[in-house]
C-alpha cells in the first residue's frame, strides 16, 4: 500500500500520535482502522483522548544559551505529581535548552523543532502516552542582548532551572558579565515575588491609566473636597498604582529604601560602567488558566457507587 502524507495526517488527527508512529502504523497494519487499532495496541493513542482535560500545573523551566540569551518555557500537566516525574522534567530541561538555542522562538517553531529525532509535539505526544495525562507547551519567550546578560531563575525548583515561577532579566551593560549575573539574579527574584506587569511608567498603555483613574474618580466621587484637591488625590493613587505595576517604580525587595530604578543605578555606579534593564520575563504557572476544584472524597464515593 502506498503510504500518502494525507493518510498519516488523517491518522494523526484521530489518534493523535506522533508523525512517525502514524506511519509505521499504517506500514505495519496496511489499512486506516487496523493501523488506528496497531497504535491503540501500543498505547500511542491515548494522548487523544486525553486532550479536553485542563493542564493547569506542570513545571517553568529557564535556560541559559551563553550570557546573552535566555530563553523561559512553560509545559503543563493535569497534575502537580508529574512535576516530580524525570521523564517529565527531562522534557521541560530539553525544550527549554531548544528554546534557548532558536533565534526568535515562537510557539509554533518551537513545537516544530525536533528534540530526540522527533518533533518537540511528536515527542509531547509520546510523554502523555506513558505518563497517562494531558500535557501541553503553553508558551515560550526569549530575551537577548547584545553587550551583557540575561539573568534567570527559577522559584520553588523541583530541578535545575525548573520551577512554578520563572524569570528572564536582560541587562544591557559592558560591566564583567560574572558580576551582572549576581544582580540579575536578584532582580529576578524581586520579579518573581512583586510580580511587576511593566518595565517603564511610558510602557503602561493610556488605556489602562484611564481605566485606573476612572475607578478612582467614581471611588471619590462623592466626596465635597475641592476638585482641586481630588485631582490631587487621584494623582497620588495613580503614583501608587504604578508603584504596584512597573518594575522601575517598585520598592526593591533587596532594600527597602530605594525603588528598583535607584538599585539599578547605584549599582552601575557601582561597577563603573552604565546598566539598564532592557526587558524582563515573569511566567507563573498556570497564569490565567481556570482549574476545575476536585472533591476527591466526593469522587471516591461516585467511583464506589455511593
Amino acid at each position: 500500500m502506498a503510504i500518502t502524507a494525507e493518510m498519516i495526517k488523517a491518522i494523526r488527527e484521530k489518534t493523535g500520535a506522533g508523525m512517525s508512529d502514524c506511519k509505521k502504523a499504517l506500514t505495519e497494519a496496511g489499512d486506516f482502522d487496523a493501523a488506528v487499532d496497531w497504535l491503540r495496541k501500543k498505547g500511542l493513542a491515548a494522548a487523544a483522548s486525553k486532550s479536553s482535560r485542563v493542564a493547569a500545573d506542570g513545571l517553568v523551566g529557564v535556560a541559559s544559551c551563553g550570557d546573552n540569551v535566555a530563553a523561559i518555557v512553560e509545559v503543563n500537566s493535569e497534575t502537580d505529581f508529574v512535576a516530580k516525574n524525570q521523564k517529565f522534567q527531562d522534557f521541560v530541561a530539553k525544550v527549554s535548552a531548544l528554546g534557548a538555542g532558536l533565534s526568535g522562538v515562537t510557539l509554533e517553531t518551537l513545537l516544530s523543532s525536533e528534540i530526540d529525532g522527533k518533533s518537540v509535539k511528536e515527542s509531547l505526544a509520546d510523554l502523555i502516552a506513558v505518563i497517562g495525562e494531558n500535557m501541553v507547551v503553553r508558551r515560550v519567550q526569549a530575551l537577548a542582548v547584545e553587550k551583557g546578560v540575561v539573568a534567570t531563575y527559577a522559584h520553588s525548583t523541583v530541578a535545575p532551572g525548573m520551577g512554578k515561577i520563572g524569570v528572564l532579566v536582560a541587562l544591557e551593560s559592558p560591566a564583567d558579565t560574572a558580576v551582572l549575573a549576581e544582580f540579575g539574579k536578584k532582580l529576578a527574584m524581586h520579579i518573581a515575588a512583586s510580580h511587576p506587569k511593566y518595565l517603564t511608567v511610558s510602557d503602561v498603555p493610556a488605556s489602562v491609566v484611564e481605566h485606573e483613574k476612572s475607578i478612582l474618580l467614581e471611588q471619590i466621587k462623592d466626596s465635597d473636597r475641592p476638585a482641586a484637591v481630588l485631582d490631587k488625590m487621584v494623582e497620588g493613587r495613580i503614583r501608587k498604582f504604578y508603584e504596584d505595576v512597573v518594575l522601575n517604580e517598585q520598592t526593591y525587595i533587596m532594600d527597602n529604601k530605594k525603588s528598583v530604578s535607584t538599585a539599578v543605578s547605584d549599582f552601575a555606579k557601582e561597577v563603573g560602567s552604565p546598566v539598564s534593564i532592557s526587558a524582563f520575563v515573569r511566567f507563573g504557572l498556570g497564569d490565567g488558566i481556570e482549574k476545575a476544584s476536585v472533591d476527591f472524597a466526593k469522587e471516591v464515593l461516585s467511583i464506589a457507587g455511593a
